[in-house]
């Protein structure tokens, strides 16, 4: 089983408008739901590659109640969200069909009181011990202590579980600092973490800050990886235009999935990759386009680097 963590879960609203234009009002052409988050993405996209899931985080107020009962009826992922009194958050995509791009709006999350992180904490240690592999992903919502992923990572290593940390500003740099498996920035949020924006030496400072192998998301370019066996650039055999909202979440489920299977650096670059750019061309965060994924996963160009 792996564990996915999404402590500010959400329920991601996509809209499809013609063109999105300042200042004007819209028709919404198509509207989809579905549970959101970081964590939740990851474990949408880990059930879909055939992995048991099971996905903890919070959920609360009415939205809560939406997201769950979708959950439900996501096959193959175990719903432990654990409940809180405030109304989860929702995060509201606009796709501009004409450009394909898209404009997100993401709320801040519900207040995690005292009483409800213990409860969470206490979920989260029952589970992390029937894992194969843990995913810390996301923001955290208010409440939650700012060293909330460093005591998560601590956590799984102490029960000899794999941990990945996608998350970014202060509760990065210090989930960094309790030594995960793998960190997943992208190029800004490596910058921020190491004060450089030159992605080599960027990478390889961030894995001397603690974690084992640091994979940066180089958004169309693909991924950068400075690990102990060896550097590696990963980019997919063309460029692809779509939405490339989800398109992190699932790079970072292909890298999960590819750690519990025992795979090597260059096989977990690959399907990360090709992962990440067949979301790009699906309409909705949390799913991949299929027939592009099992296209590009052999394509995909993996070079040592340096």
């Amino acid at each position: 089983m792996i564990l996915t963590v999404t402590l500010n879960t959400a329920l991601d609203v996509t809209y499809q408008v013609p063109r999105l234009l300042p200042h004007a009002s819209h028709r919404v052409s198509t509207v989809s739901e579905r549970p959101g988050g970081k964590g939740l993405n990851v474990a949408h996209v880990l059930a879909a590659l055939g992995h048991e899931v099971t996905a903890t985080g919070f959920a609360g107020g009415p939205v809560g109640s939406v997201v769950r009962g979708l959950l439900e009826r996501s096959p193959g992922v175990v719903d432990a969200l654990v409940p809180c009194a405030g109304n989860t958050r929702r995060t509201v995509g606009v796709v501009d069909a004409a450009s394909g791009d898209t404009t997100q709006f993401n709320e801040p999350g519900p207040l995690i009181t005292a009483a409800e992180w213990s409860r969470f904490l206490a979920r989260y240690e029952d589970l992390v011990y029937g894992a194969d592999a843990v995913a810390l992903c996301g923001s955290l919502p208010p409440g939650v202590p700012v060293g909330a992923y460093a005591l998560l990572v601590r956590s799984a290593r102490a029960a000899g579980v794999p941990v990945l940390l996608d998350a970014s500003g202060e509760a990065l740099r210090r989930g960094v600092a309790a030594r995960p498996e793998i960190i997943k920035p992208n190029a800004a949020e490596l910058a921020e973490l190491t004060g450089s924006r030159d992605p080599l030496p960027a990478t390889r400072d961030a894995r001397r800050r603690g974690a084992h192998a640091v994979v940066t998301s180089l958004g169309p370019a693909g991924l950068l990886a400075a690990t102990a066996e060896g550097t590696w650039q990963a980019s997919p055999p063309r460029a692809l235009s779509g939405n490339p909202t989800g398109a992190g979440d699932s790079a970072v489920a292909g890298l999960l999935s590819a750690v519990a299977e025992g795979l090597d650096w260059p096989a977990r670059l690959s399907r990360a990759v090709a992962l990440s750019a067949a979301t790009v061309l699906a309409p909705t965060a949390g799913a991949f386009d299929a027939g592009v994924y099992e296209e590009l996963r052999h394509a995909v160009r993996v070079c040592a680097d340096g």
